[in-house]
């Protein structure tokens, strides 16, 4: 099963986690971004993601076996939604579960942290003064 992956469609946290749980799990951390109503004091009314598909998912993959490697974590895993969104919708979710939260917390960051560095998402935000403009690494 892919621990990364891009999803064109709104997805359940709650059923994302309730993948992560087993006996093991004493700690769970997760990060959820959503898609906010301004950006460098400009006002957003929506955006797009899109993504080189292939590379993102190879690229997401090794950031997660990074955490893997790096942390002493039991699993991690993250959705990073493509096309259109509006403002208040979720775009990327991040799930880590470990023995105990500090190597839960810490894994969850650096998965996020490298994702939006790493992986080949573009993130086109409308705003409301007409403009557009298309952000990558994260801004």
């Amino acid at each position: 099963m892919a621990r990364f992956r891009l999803s064109e469609t709104p997805f359940d946290t709650a059923t994302l986690r309730a993948q992560l749980l087993d006996a093991r799990v004493g700690a769970y951390a997760s990060f959820e971004g959503w898609v906010r109503d301004h950006n460098d004091d400009r006002n957003v009314h929506g955006l797009r993601y899109e993504a080189y598909a292939t590379l993102a998912q190879s690229e997401g993959e090794a950031v997660l076996a990074e955490a893997l490697a790096t942390f002493d974590i039991l699993d991690a895993h993250c959705v990073h939604r493509t096309g259109e969104l509006a403002v208040g919708e979720l775009a990327v979710w991040v799930g880590v579960t470990a023995a105990h939260r500090d190597a839960a917390f810490a894994a969850c960051r650096y998965v996020i942290d490298e994702v939006k560095s790493r992986v080949p998402i573009w993130k086109h935000e409308r705003y409301a003064d007409g403009d557009a403009g298309w952000l990558h690494p994260q801004s």
